[in-house]
C-alpha cells in the first residue's frame, strides 16, 4: 500500500510540471500537500504505520529552509527567458515600439535587475562569442555574469582576491556548467597585472561583456585594461557624489575599502563616463538603484540605445539620499580629479 503513496503523488507531480510555477508547486506539495495527503489516506486506506514511516523520511521544516534556493531555480527559467529575448527582437523587427530601458529589468543571480537589462541589452545587439570578464567577482549571487554562464552558455574569467572556493563548488555542481565551468582565478587586480591577468588565462580582444565592481581601483583598472574590447561594460560607480563631480580615489595598488572610509573607494559616475568615452564607450542606463552603470560601445545599438547624461542615473531615493547626506562626510578626503 505504501507505493500506491508514490505513485499519488508522483502523479501530482506529473501534473504540475506543464505549469511556470514548476518549481514553487513542488515546493508546495512538498510543505503542504503531503500532509493534506497523508491526513486524507489515512481514514481511506488504513496506511497508518506505512505513512507513520514515511512521516519521518520527510523533513518538512529543511524543505522550507530551502525556499529561497528553490526560490532562484523558478525565476531562473530558461524558456521564460528566451521567449522574453525572441520577443524583443520580433519587436524590432516589426517596427513596433520597443520597451523603456529602465523597464526590462529583473534578477535572476544578480545585485537588482541587472540580469533583465543585460538580456534586453543582448537581444538588440546579439552575442559574438559569449566570453565575459567580471572582476572582483565574490560570488555567484549578486554577480552580473551568472545567469549568462548559467542560461546563455556564456564562459569566460571570473577574478577575485578573496577565496573562490564556494564558487567553484556551485559552477561544477550547477546542472548546466559542471560539464565546462567558466575559469576562476584568485589573484588581486591591480593596474600593472590586469592585462597579464587577461591574456595569461585566454581572455583577449573582443567579448561580449566586461563587468567591473572592485570597490576601490575600478577607474584605473578599466583606465589600464587594453587587452580586450567588450562590447559590453557594466561598472559600479559612487552613487553618492553629484553627477558634475569627476572624482576617483588616488591610485593605490594595494588599496583597502577600510583604511580611510567605507565611502572613500570606486569613482563617481562623471568620471567613469569621461573615460569611458575616451576608450569609446556611451551611458546608456542603469540599474534601478542607481549604482550600477552600464556602457555600450559606440559601434553597437546606437538606434535603440542613445547616450544618457550622468544625471540621469542619479534619481533614485538612494541615490539622492546619499548625496544629500553622505557626500558631505567624504568631499574633503583626497579625492583626485579626472
Amino acid at each position: 500500500m505504501i507505493y500506491l503513496l508514490y505513485f499519488i503523488i508522483y502523479l501530482t507531480l506529473q501534473k504540475k510540471k506543464s505549469s511556470i510555477d514548476y518549481i514553487y508547486e513542488i515546493r508546495l506539495i512538498k510543505e503542504c500537500m503531503i500532509k493534506k495527503l497523508i491526513k486524507k489516506l489515512i481514514p481511506l486506506y488504513g496506511l497508518k504505520s506505512e505513512i507513520n514511516s514515511l512521516k519521518k523520511m520527510i523533513n518538512l521544516n529543511d524543505l522550507k529552509s530551502d525556499s529561497d534556493s528553490i526560490k532562484t531555480i523558478s525565476y531562473n527559467s530558461q524558456i521564460e527567458q528566451r521567449n522574453l529575448f525572441f520577443h524583443y527582437q520580433l519587436l524590432r523587427k516589426q517596427h513596433l515600439p520597443l520597451p523603456d530601458f529602465n523597464n526590462t529589468g529583473f534578477r535572476v543571480f544578480s545585485q537588482t535587475d541587472e540580469d533583465g537589462l543585460l538580456l534586453y541589452i543582448f537581444s538588440q545587439i546579439g552575442f559574438t562569442n559569449k566570453i565575459c570578464l567580471d572582476m572582483a567577482f565574490d560570488n555567484p549571487y549578486g554577480a552580473n555574469v551568472t545567469n549568462l554562464i548559467c542560461n546563455w552558455g556564456f564562459t569566460g574569467l571570473l577574478i577575485e582576491g578573496s577565496s573562490l572556493e564556494a564558487s567553484e563548488t556551485f559552477f561544477k555542481s550547477h546542472p548546466d556548467t559542471y560539464i565546462y565551468p567558466p575559469k576562476l582565478v584568485q589573484s588581486w587586480i591591480t593596474a600593472e597585472n590586469v592585462n597579464d591577468l587577461c591574456t595569461e588565462n585566454g581572455i583577449k580582444g573582443e567579448i561580449d561583456l566586461f563587468s567591473l565592481d572592485m570597490d576601490g581601483m575600478d577607474y584605473w583598472v578599466w583606465k589600464a585594461l587594453d587587452a580586450i574590447s567588450p562590447r559590453v561594460v557594466v561598472c559600479e560607480y559612487a552613487n553618492f557624489i553629484d553627477a558634475d563631480k569627476s572624482i576617483t580615489v588616488p591610485y593605490k595598488p594595494d588599496f583597502n575599502i577600510f583604511d580611510i572610509n567605507i565611502d572613500f573607494c570606486g569613482a563617481s559616475l562623471a568620471a567613469f563616463v569621461k573615460l569611458g568615452k575616451q576608450k569609446g564607450y556611451r551611458l546608456i542606463g542603469c540599474n534601478k538603484y542607481g549604482f550600477n552603470a552600464f556602457f555600450l560601445r559606440n559601434d553597437l545599438g546606437a538606434d535603440v540605445f542613445p547616450e544618457i547624461e550622468a544625471k540621469d542615473c542619479l534619481k533614485h531615493p538612494q541615490a539622492t539620499d546619499g548625496i544629500k547626506n553622505r557626500q558631505p562626510k567624504i568631499l574633503n578626503l583626497p579625492w583626485v580629479e579626472v
